[in-house]
């Protein structure tokens, strides 16, 4: 299954969760899109709910489903921890999520983008991957020749606040992953046991 390259408003709207982070997508309509969509008494199944919150998660880290399925496989392969919040963190702890979290991008697919188009760096080298998978202490900056880019400074100056698991040096343009991420500072609405649950009786 490829990404979905569709209007990320209305998918939002679907599954009654802001994908931008914003909350704008479901100010003006909190209901799913469709002729019926604020009367919909449709009952969803044990099994639709779970793919329903499979969707969410994979949906806001923009993967396609094999690379979701994937990485939840590989988190399930991580002795310590819980299967659902070990697949948290590795979502996390990409690449182009990290570029995000920094304020480098608005964005996940900014991000995304910015990634593949070469203006990122890691520890000094570029890497165009948006998977790769950052290390604790690693630093995440700006190639010289994309410091000045117009994308990167508006999101820098639309930044409010930063995660606490990451730092930033404003002057350098370059952060880096401090520590892994606790599951209370990832996102609240997703139940990541429904996602284990669905996965449990696919694989």
């Amino acid at each position: 299954m490829s990404r979905y390259t569709g209007p990320r408003w209305k998918q939002s709207r679907r599954l009654g969760l802001s994908l931008s982070g914003t909350g704008k997508e479901l100010a003006r309509r909190p209901y799913a899109p469709g002729d019926h969509g604020p009367n919909s008494r449709r009952k969803i199944s044990e099994y639709g709910t779970q793919l329903k919150e499979k969707q969410k998660l994979r949906w806001m880290y923009g993967l396609n489903e094999r690379q979701f399925q994937n990485l939840f496989i590989r988190a399930g392969k991580i002795k310590e921890g819980t299967h659902g919040e070990n697949f948290m963190v590795l979502l996390e702890t990409r690449l182009d999520n990290i570029v995000y979290r920094l304020g480098l991008a608005s964005t996940r697919p900014q991000a995304r983008q910015l990634v593949s188009h070469g203006h990122i760096t890691v520890d000094g080298k570029r890497v165009d991957i948006p998977s790769y998978e950052v290390a604790v202490g690693q630093v995440i900056g700006l190639r010289e020749r994309s410091q000045n880019l117009d994308i990167v400074n508006a999101s820098l100056e639309g930044t409010v606040s930063r995660p606490a698991y990451v730092t930033f040096d404003d002057n350098k343009k370059e952060g880096s992953l401090v520590r892994l991420p606790q599951r209370d500072e990832l996102e609240p609405d997703i139940d990541e046991a429904l996602v284990v649950e669905y996965y449990n009786q696919k694989l």
